[in-house]
């Protein structure tokens, strides 16, 4: 070995460009192995489309490529089945990838990275990873939806206050609430499935960013790989990472959705409502008082959204001043996708599991309901129906609800001559009117909370998941 060779061992595939060896604690900073080991399946699947596209090409021999796929196929097994462990002194997991792949198969290895650079590759990988976590986050949203469409529909006559301000508003029901819940969780299937779309075009053959003097057919590549076609602009290729950004913010608000409804969970279980009670396995204890059942679960998917919030802030924040094309800035977009990935995956399984174990106080949630003057409103519509102008039915139950705080009796407890004080135009079947089920019953709207309007709202959220009602419910 020259002197040179020595010189340059262990220094990288830029050795030879260089004079002295990189610093160890530069060499840590720089390397990304540690987490972009997440993508090993997507580098190595890639790789393989690539070496086909290379042969197809007649860039590589036929048996360059035996030997490639079959040397990546190899180290696919034994990465699954933990037999190799990755090798941190690598720089990152497609330089890993290839130095396995040259001690199995030597020279052929050595060709695999023909027509592409890292900037490519990893462009890629990351996009190949989107996809696949994508899928499994929208299988998780489709059972929570499901779940969600299940207890509602157990509820539909289960009759609850709803709130405007916390203050107690309007009578609805419990699968009204419920079914809320699952709409935004609809739409963020479907922010995720367009997300899924508008990264739907390969970056390989990009190069480092002016694509490549070989003669590579990347509608081929793109094809194999399973996109809809070649991204258009080979600088924009290895400079977007609008597809992170984009899957960052998605799943901030899938978090921000179960944060609100974890939100929701803790004041139901509080003593003051005790609408619900969550399952002992998703609540711990107190290591002073032994009374308290606490809702961390709830609590724990809260405090989560505040680090998804983060994460996603990170990678605008990363990119906002970068200029064309790949940046080692663009490195740390890894690790916070992958955190709210994995974040974000787990608090749908819990919330879901929590929704699937709920134990519903019906009385508690039906007894609120009969407070706080909830079917006011009816009674000016009551007024309205018989003819009079709403603002002047407004002001009159206004007037009347006054009255029934300072005498401290509900609506219902006021008695005929009591309202027709106020006007004449009452009878007694303003009783049916401010009936707290005939008031929920006589909203049925479209989107309304009638047990007719909810069923057909849990109808229809169902068939969005391509599901008929009567194969799950």
């Amino acid at each position: 070995m020259d002197k040179n060779s020595n010189n340059n061992e262990n220094k990288g595939i830029w050795s030879a460009r260089f004079k002295g060896k990189l610093d160890n604690v530069a060499n840590h900073f720089n390397s990304s192995i540690s987490f972009d080991k997440k993508m090993y399946k997507e580098d190595i699947e890639g790789s393989k489309k690539h070496a086909i596209m290379l042969e197809t090409q007649g860039i590589i021999e036929k048996s360059d490529l035996e030997s490639i796929l079959k040397g990546l196929e190899e180290i696919e097994s034994e990465l699954d089945n933990n037999i190799l462990d990755f090798n941190l002194e690598s720089e990152d997991i497609h330089m890993f990838v290839e130095e396995i792949l040259t001690e199995k198969i030597g020279n052929p290895a050595k060709k695999l990275h023909t027509a592409r650079s890292r900037n490519d590759q990893v462009a890629l990988d990351i996009k190949l990873y989107l996809k696949n976590q994508i899928k499994v986050i929208v299988t998780k949203l489709k059972h929570l939806v499901t779940t969600i469409s299940t207890l509602a529909s157990n509820n539909l006559d289960t009759i609850m206050p709803g709130y405007t301000h916390m203050q107690i508003a309007q009578p609805i029901t419990f699968a009204h609430h419920l079914m809320a819940y699952a709409q935004m969780f609809i739409r963020d299937i479907q922010r995720l499935t367009n997300a899924n779309n508008l990264m739907d075009k390969s970056p390989i053959g990009a190069g480092a960013l002016a694509t490549t003097t070989y003669n590579i057919d990347r509608f081929l590549e793109a094809e194999l790989l399973g996109f809809e076609c070649p991204t258009r602009n080979s600088l924009d290729s290895v400079s977007d990472r609008d597809h992170v950004i984009e899957v960052a913010n998605s799943l901030a608000i899938i978090s921000m959705h179960m944060s609100r409804m974890c939100e929701e969970m803790i004041i139901w279980q509080s003593n003051e409502f005790k609408f619900i009670e969550i399952s002992d396995k998703y609540s711990t204890g107190s290591s002073i008082m032994p009374q308290k059942k606490n809702p961390d679960m709830c609590e724990l998917i809260r405090g989560k959204t505040g680090r998804i919030y983060g994460n996603l802030v990170a990678l605008l924040t990363m990119m906002k001043g970068l200029p064309l094309a790949y940046n080692k800035d663009m490195q740390e977009d890894k690790e916070p996708i992958f955190d709210s990935i994995e974040n974000t995956t787990i608090c749908i399984e819990i919330l879901d599991k929590m929704l699937e174990t709920l134990t519903i106080n019906t009385q508690n949630m039906a007894k609120k309901a009969e407070e706080g003057y909830i079917n006011a409103t009816d009674v000016a519509d009551y007024l309205t129906k018989k003819g009079l102008p709403f603002r002047e039915a407004y002001k009159i139950t206004g007037s009347i609800v006054k009255y029934a705080i300072d005498k401290k009796k509900t609506l219902n407890e006021l008695s005929l001559d009591e309202y027709t004080t106020f006007s004449d135009i009452f009878t007694n079947d303003i009783y049916d009117a401010i009936n707290i089920h005939n008031c929920v019953e006589s909203r049925n709207i479209y989107g309304g909370p009638s047990k007719e309007a909810v069923s057909l709202q849990i109808k229809e959220t169902l068939e969005d998941l391509g599901y008929d009602i009567l194969e799950v419910l």
